[in-house]
């Protein structure tokens, strides 16, 4: 006879089957079922991000800084990278430039413990201290925030379409360079919503930095975010602009002939990929087509648990965790 929960489970399997139809065909992966067990520990690789160690290949994106909420914010996601062993890039710590009203939004080195946490600034800040000889000013924030590196976004598009925004008057990769010769700490480059074509991805891939972020088109696009702050006359007549760049996929490809050239001069010492990238086999994905230390990036998927509770945020990020488990340990993709 049998017992009633399993009773009850072919009852569910028999109502659930009409509704448990595939519809759509993931042709990414080879399913190997045969080879392995269910995922143990450590079914993940670990790998390094400024000398400190990642238990998974993801990275909680830039997102937010000196706003309403986002100290707490800050703090849970700090808080999850500490529990799952993963990194984590602030949000722009401009204000942190300007004073130290907004100090306590950014300082959670406290509740990440030895996790990579790096800082963050936009290339127009850069450009602009460096001008006027005063690095020093990043240098004394990186280390009072006491993080493993800076991000530098570059966003010129961001900047051209934001009402407020800045001038940049040099090409960003001078900037970097610039950077790079007068601070003692890892760098980071990322865009923040198109992405870098072929040209801008080889050029900065020859700079020994930490790690190229592609911040690609199908993420949230600042913008388009920037223009629709715009009045109506000059929302329509610069929307055009908000749909260029590249895609996740399509910078993968100009990545991976980077690394496999008869040449390789990838000095970069890994590739973050971003933008749209959806769940855990996007990430996979991502991170296995490159013949490259590569991790993926997510934002806006933490950030909306973030906001909610630490609870969820944590019940969230076991589940990406999970996944990455199981993808790790019965998929291959598709050459």
């Amino acid at each position: 006879m049998e017992q009633p929960d399993l009773s009850s489970r072919k009852v569910d399997h028999i109502q659930l089957a009409f509704e448990a139809q595939t519809q759509h065909v993931d042709n990414r992966f080879d399913y190997e079922p045969m080879l392995h067990a269910h995922p143990q520990e450590q079914a993940i690789p670990a790998l390094q991000m400024a000398g400190k160690l990642l238990k998974a290949p993801l990275w909680i994106s830039s997102m937010t800084g000196g706003a309403q909420m986002a100290g707490n914010i800050n703090r849970n996601l700090a808080l999850a990278c500490k529990e799952f062993g993963l990194g984590m890039g602030l949000g722009s710590c401009r204000p942190l430039l300007e004073g130290n009203e907004y100090f306590h939004d950014f300082a959670v080195r406290k509740h990440i413990g030895e996790q990579p946490l790096f800082a963050n600034l936009g290339i127009a800040q850069i450009e602009e201290l460096i001008s006027l000889g005063k690095v020093e000013q990043i240098r004394d924030m990186v280390h009072k925030l006491e993080a493993d590196g800076l991000i530098v976004h570059v966003n010129p598009l961001q900047e051209w379409l934001q009402p407020e925004g800045d001038t940049i008057l040099h090409p960003p990769i001078d900037t970097i360079k610039r950077l790079l010769d007068a601070v003692d700490f890892p760098l980071m480059v990322k865009e923040v919503g198109q992405g870098f074509g072929p040209k801008s991805l080889a050029a900065l891939a020859a700079l020994p930095l930490e790690a190229i972020e592609f911040g690609a088109r199908g993420g949230t696009n600042f913008s388009l975010l920037e223009n629709l702050r715009r009045d109506e006359f000059f929302r329509e007549q610069y929307e055009p602009v908000a749909r260029i760049g590249h895609s996740p996929y399509e910078m993968l490809e100009h990545a991976k002939g980077l690394c496999t050239a008869a040449e390789n001069k990838v000095h970069a010492r890994a590739f973050i990929v971003s933008g749209g990238i959806q769940n855990f086999l996007d990430g996979y994905y991502c991170v296995q087509s490159l013949p490259w230390k590569t991790l993926y990036a997510q934002a806006s998927a933490f950030l909306k648990h973030a906001m909610r509770s630490e609870d969820e945020l944590m019940e969230f990020t076991a589940a990406q965790i999970k996944g990455l488990s199981l993808a790790y340990t019965f998929l291959t993709v598709k050459k």
